[in-house]
């Protein structure tokens, strides 16, 4: 599986959610990867810079001074327009690119707030879908009556100018490449099937792929904030927004409104550091799992202890590693996607029963119950086709971080310590951060802390089993923003907010409507 900062929250899937890390950068020798990171760690603060003039003068002001044309999207209750920006803040004039927006006007009762904004994560994850499919009508409604709540694929997502990468046919073999590799042969093979992906992505989406940071798409919010008259931004994002959310806070401080930023990530991380941190989540959510499991007399893991399950499960991934198993169709379940169906059902505890489940027909030699939980994950249609998850999932992250590792044995020599952070999941966790490598783009972030200065309350909200953003990050992010207020739900899962705790959702709740954070470390249940 691909595995780097696929960050979303549940609500976006029944079954399965993330991604996560993996370094990135073009190039696999040390000297380049130096390079680049020296690189990035100038130009991060000039475009910080840039951020903080005045938008209403120069060449940004037909980008805040435009008007959105609304009109009905096909979705009840729901408007679209189309957001124009520049294709490079830099250089204003070398282009725009077209971002697909949609809202769904306050219900009332009661005085409309302004407009809130709703990311799910990813990179990748489509926010509009997410507004139509989930937070328009799902929200709360004392929130829903308040706010117009609105949603912005950002640049390279979904209906915002996509980036492309494979066919689908292509996207399946990438996905069934063995990514515990035995032996040289089948190192050099996932290092060449990493090669082509990103071949893939120059080659289909290569004027827009130097252009989808995460810094991009946080000026874009703001632009976003003008033009629909909010003087300050309010704003829910989850996963991977909360990365997004705080670097809108870093860019733009004074035009903090209500930022709720759950599951949230660690952004003075390194990818390598992300990425074992993340496998270690994703270990801690398993053993919850495997309690639960081995407590029935019908647990396919076995009825012993969690390191038996955990045991048992290894046993397997090893099994269809050497024998793939037939899943009724004209795709084979190997080791790969077995560990990505597994993975995809640790987001949530309610898809708990499927994979035991799944793994019962797996275990009995019929693997369609994992490869549907593994199609899920990669939003893989039944026609074979992809959405584009994961091709903006790889050139987000491929700008934001320096990679993890400069060459295959980098990434071989962290094995080990990846195996200690998950002796299920660590050796293909470990392989898969060699997905940015060899990326074509030049990284433009670098790992630092973010601190906000003189922002709002802002609300980080983490949760102690969270298999994708560990609550370690959640407690260090609130930490080092300078308003920053931490709350935590002590439960499994990814995400809190809208996952069934009335003390979580009451919290946010009053936050969004009122501005008044909880008592910074408040726990609920």
């Amino acid at each position: 599986m691909d595995s780097r900062r696929l960050l979303r929250t549940s609500a976006t899937a029944l079954a399965a959610a993330g991604l996560i890390l993996s370094g990135c950068t073009g190039g696999s020798d040390a000297a380049a990867s130096r390079t680049r990171s020296e690189a990035s760690a100038a130009q991060a603060p000039a475009s910080r810079e840039a951020a903080s003039q005045d938008p209403a003068s120069g060449a940004l002001r037909k980008y805040y001074g435009q008007k959105l044309a609304w009109r009905d999207c096909g979705v009840v209750g729901f408007q679209c327009a189309t957001l124009l920006a520049p294709l490079d803040y830099a250089k204003p004039e070398a282009g725009d690119v077209k971002l697909a927006v949609s809202r769904t006007k306050a219900t009332g009762p009661g005085k409309r707030i302004g407009s809130l904004l709703v990311n799910p994560g990813g990179p990748g994850g489509s926010a509009v879908g997410y507004l139509q499919g989930y937070a328009g009508i799902g929200y709360p409604a004392p929130v829903r009556a308040r706010f117009d709540m609105v949603a912005v694929d950002p640049r390279g997502v979904a209906r915002s100018e996509p980036v492309e990468c494979l066919t689908g046919p292509q996207m399946d073999a990438y996905t069934q490449v063995d990514q515990t590799p035995d032996d040289a042969a089948e190192i050099n093979e996932l290092s060449a099937s990493f090669k082509r992906f990103a071949a893939g992505c120059e080659k289909r989406s290569g004027t827009v792929l130097p252009h989808v940071s995460t810094v991009e798409t946080a000026r874009d919010m703001d632009v976003l904030r003008a033009v629909l008259g909010d003087e300050k931004l309010h704003y829910v994002g989850a996963s991977y927004g909360t990365f997004l959310g705080a670097t809108y806070a870093e860019l733009f401080p004074g035009r903090v409104g209500r930022l709720v930023l759950d599951g949230a990530m660690d952004p003075s991380l390194s990818a390598l550091d992300l990425n074992r941190d993340q496998t270690g989540g994703f270990e801690t959510s398993f053993r919850a799992f495997a309690a639960d499991c081995v407590r029935t007399p019908d647990c396919p893991l076995g009825t012993g202890s969690v390191e038996a399950a955990g045991a048992a499960l290894r046993k397997f991934f090893r099994d269809v590693d050497a024998a793939p198993l037939p899943t009724g169709e004209g795709r084979e379940l190997g080791e790969s996607l077995a560990t990505t169906g597994v993975i995809a059902a640790m987001y949530d505890e309610g898809a708990w029963p499927q994979l035991r489940e799944a793994l019962t027909r797996a275990i009995g030699g019929e693997g369609s119950g994992l490869l549907a939980l593994a199609d899920s994950y990669y939003e893989r249609e039944a026609d074979g086709t992809y959405a584009n998850l994961m091709y903006a999932n790889a050139a987000v992250n491929c700008l934001d971080l320096p990679p993890a590792y400069a060459d295959p044995a980098a990434a071989e020599q962290a094995v080990p310590s990846f195996e200690k952070a998950s002796p299920v999941f660590g050796e293909g966790l470990a392989w898969a951060a060699l997905n940015c490598t060899y990326w074509p783009t030049s990284p433009t972030g670098r790992p630092h802390r973010i601190t906000a200065d003189g922002a709002a309350p802002i609300l980080v909200v983490g949760t102690t089993r969270d298999p994708a953003t560990p609550y370690k990050w959640a407690r260090s992010l609130a930490a080092q923003l300078s308003s920053g207020t931490l709350l935590t739900y002590e439960g499994d899962g990814h995400t809190a907010y809208g996952r069934g705790s009335d003390c979580i959702d009451t919290a946010i709740n009053t936050y969004l409507l009122e501005g008044t954070p909880p008592q910074d470390g408040k726990r609920c249940s």
